[in-house]
């Protein structure tokens, strides 16, 4: 019998198959069939989905550095998201730093984009990007996404793609994300998340869990956590098509049953 592994366990794991991910993905542009599909590929994986088929545009995909897109999310959050200038925007686990390169124009010289990543590997490879692309109001920090390295009432926008579902405790990714944002503020993330309960297999795996699979969480959980963390008004919006490329991410392992993409929406009233 498999056992449950503890939260260190996990997230050990998932900054082991983080940073192998900087080493052997290449930039992909969206496009090319160097990288995984998915947040972290499952053995067997095949080539990584088209980034249009996220929701990205071609514009948005031409206009990151070099190597800051490593085919690793799910979604496009920066599309829901709305973002204004001037607004402060925090990225949960901001990787290479796709996503925040792609809002730091919207939100101009007056905004700010922070991200932030457990990854030691990652962020070194985002600065990097920052530092090539000249982007003055982008910034990236080590740590948590449960145990963020932010203020109280700072941020106006959170954003994620493909990283909720890898932390082991989710209700804290919450509680924290509602922590530092001000009254009024947003939450606009893309997610994988569980249509139905995953087998004990695939939640035990930790190939499964570092790959976006195992750590999904039901929908239904997902609003309660939101809900009990002081968020109003959350909705969660499961895109039923995400499963034809999510089924490639453990080929023959029958995850489109359980699993899909999703976004999901919340607001900090107060």
């Amino acid at each position: 019998m498999t056992s449950v592994r503890s939260n260190d366990e996990i997230r050990t794991s998932v900054r082991h198959a983080y940073a192998a991910a900087v080493e052997t993905a290449s930039d992909v542009g969206g496009l090319s069939a160097s990288a995984s599909t998915s947040c972290c590929p499952a053995p067997g994986a095949s080539a990584p989905t088209d980034g249009r088929v996220l929701g990205y545009g071609e514009d948005e995909l031409a206009a990151v550095p070099e190597g800051s897109n490593l085919g690793l999310g799910c979604g496009n959050p920066t599309a829901l998201a709305e973002l204004a200038e001037g607004e402060t925007v925090l990225d949960l686990g901001s990787g290479a730093g796709f996503d925040c390169f792609l809002a730091a124009p919207r939100v101009g010289a007056s905004g700010r984009v922070i991200g932030v990543d457990m990854t030691p590997e990652m962020l070194e490879k985002a600065r990097a990007n920052a530092e090539k692309s000249g982007a003055e109001n982008v910034e990236f920090r080590l740590g948590e996404i449960e145990h963020l390295p932010l203020a109280d009432a700072t941020v106006d926008v959170i954003i994620s793609n493909c990283v909720i579902n890898l932390a082991p405790d989710k209700n804290a990714v919450f509680r924290d994300a509602f922590r530092v944002l001000r009254p009024g503020g947003r939450l606009c993330i893309s997610d994988i998340v569980a249509t139905e309960e995953l087998p004990a297999d695939l939640k035990n795996d930790m190939g499964m869990v570092s790959s976006c699979i195992g750590g999904a969480v039901h929908v239904d959980a997902l609003v309660a956590g939101l809900k009990a963390a002081g968020f109003d008004a959350p909705e969660v919006d499961v895109k039923e098509e995400s499963r034809a490329f999510i089924a490639d991410w453990a080929p023959g392992r029958g995850i489109e049953t359980y699993i899909a993409s999703a976004t999901i929406r919340a607001v900090k009233s107060r």
